[in-house]
Protein backbone atom coordinates (compact mmCIF):
# COMPACT_ATOMS: atom_id res chain seq x y z
CA UNK A 1 0.00 0.00 0.00
CA UNK A 2 1.11 3.59 -0.57
CA UNK A 3 0.47 6.52 1.72
CA UNK A 4 -0.15 9.55 -0.50
CA UNK A 5 -0.33 12.94 1.18
CA UNK A 6 -1.02 16.43 -0.10
CA UNK A 7 2.47 17.27 1.08
CA UNK A 8 3.84 14.83 -1.51
CA UNK A 9 2.22 16.80 -4.32
CA UNK A 10 3.45 20.12 -2.93
CA UNK A 11 7.02 18.86 -2.61
CA UNK A 12 6.93 17.39 -6.12
CA UNK A 13 5.80 20.77 -7.50
CA UNK A 14 8.54 22.53 -5.52
CA UNK A 15 11.15 20.12 -6.89
CA UNK A 16 9.90 20.81 -10.40
CA UNK A 17 10.18 24.59 -9.99
CA UNK A 18 13.62 24.44 -8.33
CA UNK A 19 14.85 22.05 -11.03
CA UNK A 20 13.68 24.43 -13.76
CA UNK A 21 15.50 27.28 -12.02
CA UNK A 22 18.78 25.34 -11.93
CA UNK A 23 18.46 24.22 -15.56
CA UNK A 24 17.92 27.81 -16.69
CA UNK A 25 20.95 28.95 -14.67
CA UNK A 26 23.20 26.22 -16.10
CA UNK A 27 21.80 26.73 -19.59
CA UNK A 28 22.55 30.44 -19.60
CA UNK A 29 26.16 29.79 -18.65
CA UNK A 30 26.54 27.02 -21.22
CA UNK A 31 25.02 29.25 -23.91
CA UNK A 32 28.17 31.38 -23.66
CA UNK A 33 30.20 28.41 -24.91
CA UNK A 34 27.79 26.64 -27.25
CA UNK A 35 25.39 27.97 -29.90
CA UNK A 36 23.00 25.05 -29.39
CA UNK A 37 22.22 26.17 -25.84
CA UNK A 38 22.09 29.77 -27.01
CA UNK A 39 19.28 28.88 -29.44
CA UNK A 40 17.33 27.09 -26.71
CA UNK A 41 17.45 29.83 -24.09
CA UNK A 42 14.56 31.95 -25.50
CA UNK A 43 12.27 29.00 -24.68
CA UNK A 44 13.77 28.25 -21.27
CA UNK A 45 11.11 30.09 -19.26
CA UNK A 46 8.57 27.48 -20.32
CA UNK A 47 10.38 25.07 -18.02
CA UNK A 48 8.90 26.88 -15.01
CA UNK A 49 5.50 25.66 -16.16
CA UNK A 50 6.42 22.31 -17.67
CA UNK A 51 8.65 20.90 -14.91
CA UNK A 52 6.25 21.43 -11.98
CA UNK A 53 3.42 19.89 -14.02
CA UNK A 54 5.54 16.89 -15.01
CA UNK A 55 6.83 16.33 -11.45
CA UNK A 56 3.41 16.79 -9.86
CA UNK A 57 1.67 14.62 -12.43
CA UNK A 58 4.42 12.03 -12.18
CA UNK A 59 4.11 11.61 -8.42
CA UNK A 60 0.32 11.24 -8.67
CA UNK A 61 0.61 8.71 -11.51
CA UNK A 62 3.25 6.73 -9.62
CA UNK A 63 1.00 6.64 -6.55
CA UNK A 64 -1.82 4.98 -8.48
CA UNK A 65 0.56 2.62 -10.29
CA UNK A 66 2.07 1.58 -6.96
CA UNK A 67 -1.33 0.31 -5.79
CA UNK A 68 -0.80 -2.50 -8.28
CA UNK A 69 2.99 -2.81 -8.39
CA UNK A 70 3.69 -2.20 -4.70
CA UNK A 71 5.13 0.44 -2.38
CA UNK A 72 8.65 0.20 -3.79
CA UNK A 73 7.47 1.74 -7.06
CA UNK A 74 6.13 4.79 -5.22
CA UNK A 75 9.37 5.10 -3.28
CA UNK A 76 11.33 4.86 -6.50
CA UNK A 77 9.11 7.58 -8.00
CA UNK A 78 9.96 9.91 -5.13
CA UNK A 79 13.59 8.86 -5.23
CA UNK A 80 13.68 9.64 -8.96
CA UNK A 81 12.43 13.19 -8.30
CA UNK A 82 14.83 13.68 -5.40
CA UNK A 83 17.69 12.15 -7.38
CA UNK A 84 16.94 14.46 -10.30
CA UNK A 85 16.89 17.47 -7.99
CA UNK A 86 20.20 16.54 -6.35
CA UNK A 87 21.64 15.70 -9.77
CA UNK A 88 20.84 19.24 -10.93
CA UNK A 89 22.06 20.74 -7.65
CA UNK A 90 25.40 19.00 -8.18
CA UNK A 91 25.53 20.24 -11.80
CA UNK A 92 24.56 23.81 -10.89
CA UNK A 93 27.19 24.15 -8.15
CA UNK A 94 29.89 22.68 -10.38
CA UNK A 95 28.73 24.96 -13.20
CA UNK A 96 29.14 27.98 -10.93
CA UNK A 97 32.75 27.05 -10.09
CA UNK A 98 33.65 26.23 -13.70
CA UNK A 99 32.40 29.52 -15.12
CA UNK A 100 33.60 31.63 -12.18
CA UNK A 101 37.17 30.33 -12.43
CA UNK A 102 37.35 29.13 -16.07
CA UNK A 103 39.23 26.06 -14.78
CA UNK A 104 37.90 22.90 -16.42
CA UNK A 105 40.50 20.19 -15.76
CA UNK A 106 43.10 18.92 -13.32
CA UNK A 107 42.88 18.72 -9.55
CA UNK A 108 41.12 22.09 -9.17
CA UNK A 109 38.22 20.80 -11.25
CA UNK A 110 38.19 17.62 -9.13
CA UNK A 111 37.96 19.86 -6.06
CA UNK A 112 34.99 21.69 -7.57
CA UNK A 113 33.31 18.38 -8.28
CA UNK A 114 33.97 17.17 -4.74
CA UNK A 115 32.35 20.30 -3.29
CA UNK A 116 29.28 19.98 -5.51
CA UNK A 117 28.89 16.30 -4.57
CA UNK A 118 29.15 17.15 -0.85
CA UNK A 119 26.15 19.46 -1.03
CA UNK A 120 24.32 16.97 -3.23
CA UNK A 121 24.88 14.22 -0.65
CA UNK A 122 23.72 16.46 2.20
CA UNK A 123 20.56 17.31 0.30
CA UNK A 124 20.08 13.66 -0.58
CA UNK A 125 20.13 12.56 3.06
CA UNK A 126 17.56 15.13 4.14
CA UNK A 127 15.17 14.45 1.24
CA UNK A 128 15.43 10.66 1.43
CA UNK A 129 15.28 10.56 5.22
CA UNK A 130 12.23 12.76 5.64
CA UNK A 131 10.35 12.16 2.39
CA UNK A 132 11.36 9.32 0.08
CA UNK A 133 11.69 6.61 2.72
CA UNK A 134 9.73 8.38 5.44
CA UNK A 135 12.48 8.32 8.06
CA UNK A 136 12.84 5.93 10.94
CA UNK A 137 12.97 5.73 14.72
CA UNK A 138 15.03 8.27 16.61
CA UNK A 139 16.88 5.63 18.63
CA UNK A 140 18.48 4.25 15.47
CA UNK A 141 19.65 7.62 14.21
CA UNK A 142 23.33 6.90 14.95
CA UNK A 143 23.29 3.61 13.05
CA UNK A 144 21.38 5.21 10.19
CA UNK A 145 23.91 8.04 9.81
CA UNK A 146 26.79 5.55 9.94
CA UNK A 147 25.21 3.48 7.16
CA UNK A 148 24.38 6.58 5.14
CA UNK A 149 27.97 7.81 5.36
CA UNK A 150 29.27 4.42 4.24
CA UNK A 151 26.97 4.37 1.18
CA UNK A 152 27.74 8.02 0.44
CA UNK A 153 31.51 7.52 0.63
CA UNK A 154 31.28 4.78 -2.00
CA UNK A 155 29.04 7.05 -4.10
CA UNK A 156 31.48 9.95 -3.62
CA UNK A 157 34.46 7.84 -4.73
CA UNK A 158 32.53 6.50 -7.71
CA UNK A 159 31.31 9.95 -8.73
CA UNK A 160 34.61 11.81 -8.35
CA UNK A 161 36.66 8.91 -9.73
CA UNK A 162 34.62 8.58 -12.91
CA UNK A 163 34.56 12.34 -13.38
CA UNK A 164 38.36 12.51 -13.08
CA UNK A 165 38.79 9.68 -15.59
CA UNK A 166 36.39 11.25 -18.11
CA UNK A 167 37.91 14.73 -17.83
CA UNK A 168 41.62 14.02 -17.47
CA UNK A 169 42.19 10.62 -19.05
CA UNK A 170 39.50 9.94 -21.66
CA UNK A 171 39.25 13.44 -23.10
CA UNK A 172 36.39 15.17 -24.87
CA UNK A 173 34.21 13.77 -27.63
CA UNK A 174 32.61 15.64 -30.51
CA UNK A 175 35.18 18.46 -30.26
CA UNK A 176 33.59 19.81 -27.09
CA UNK A 177 35.25 22.77 -25.44
CA UNK A 178 37.00 21.86 -22.15
CA UNK A 179 34.43 23.59 -19.95
CA UNK A 180 31.54 21.85 -21.71
CA UNK A 181 33.26 18.48 -21.48
CA UNK A 182 33.86 19.00 -17.77
CA UNK A 183 30.15 19.63 -17.28
CA UNK A 184 29.13 16.69 -19.44
CA UNK A 185 31.56 14.35 -17.66
CA UNK A 186 30.13 15.37 -14.30
CA UNK A 187 26.63 14.57 -15.55
CA UNK A 188 27.66 11.08 -16.72
CA UNK A 189 29.44 10.29 -13.45
CA UNK A 190 26.52 11.48 -11.34
CA UNK A 191 24.02 9.47 -13.39
CA UNK A 192 25.97 6.25 -12.80
CA UNK A 193 26.32 6.93 -9.06
CA UNK A 194 22.59 7.59 -8.76
CA UNK A 195 21.73 3.90 -9.27
CA UNK A 196 24.13 2.87 -6.51
CA UNK A 197 22.53 5.43 -4.21
CA UNK A 198 19.03 4.06 -4.67
CA UNK A 199 20.08 0.48 -3.95
CA UNK A 200 22.09 1.52 -0.90
CA UNK A 201 19.44 3.81 0.58
CA UNK A 202 16.58 1.42 -0.15
CA UNK A 203 18.07 -1.84 1.11
CA UNK A 204 20.63 -0.71 3.71
CA UNK A 205 20.10 2.76 5.15
CA UNK A 206 16.31 3.14 5.07
CA UNK A 207 15.54 -0.55 5.07
CA UNK A 208 11.98 -1.72 4.45
CA UNK A 209 10.65 -4.95 5.89
CA UNK A 210 7.39 -6.51 4.79
CA UNK A 211 4.95 -7.73 7.40
CA UNK A 212 2.18 -9.99 6.14
CA UNK A 213 -1.15 -10.18 7.96
CA UNK A 214 -3.58 -12.87 6.82
CA UNK A 215 -7.28 -12.67 7.71
CA UNK A 216 -9.05 -16.06 7.57
CA UNK A 217 -12.47 -16.42 5.89
CA UNK A 218 -13.97 -16.38 2.42
CA UNK A 219 -15.16 -12.80 2.79
CA UNK A 220 -11.81 -11.62 4.06
CA UNK A 221 -8.91 -10.20 2.12
CA UNK A 222 -5.18 -10.69 2.50
CA UNK A 223 -3.73 -7.43 3.66
CA UNK A 224 -0.11 -6.64 3.03
CA UNK A 225 1.39 -3.89 5.13
CA UNK A 226 4.91 -2.50 4.83
CA UNK A 227 6.47 -1.09 7.95
CA UNK A 228 9.52 1.15 7.65
CA UNK A 229 12.07 0.17 10.26
CA UNK A 230 15.73 -0.43 10.69
CA UNK A 231 17.47 -3.79 11.00
CA UNK A 232 17.85 -4.34 14.73
CA UNK A 233 20.33 -7.16 14.48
Amino acid sequence: MTDFKKNDLFLALAIGFASALMIVYVGRNLSEENKFFEKLMPYANWLFLIFPLVCGGGIVATHFAAKIAGRTLYQFGKFFLVGGFNFLLDAAILNFFLFATKIAAGWPQTGFKSASIFWGITSSYLWNKYWTFSGGSQKNRGKEIYQFLAISLVSFALNVGLDYIFVNMVGSFWNMKPILWAQFSAVMAAAIAMFWNFLGYKFIVFKVKAVETVAVGEDKKIVLEEVLQFDKK
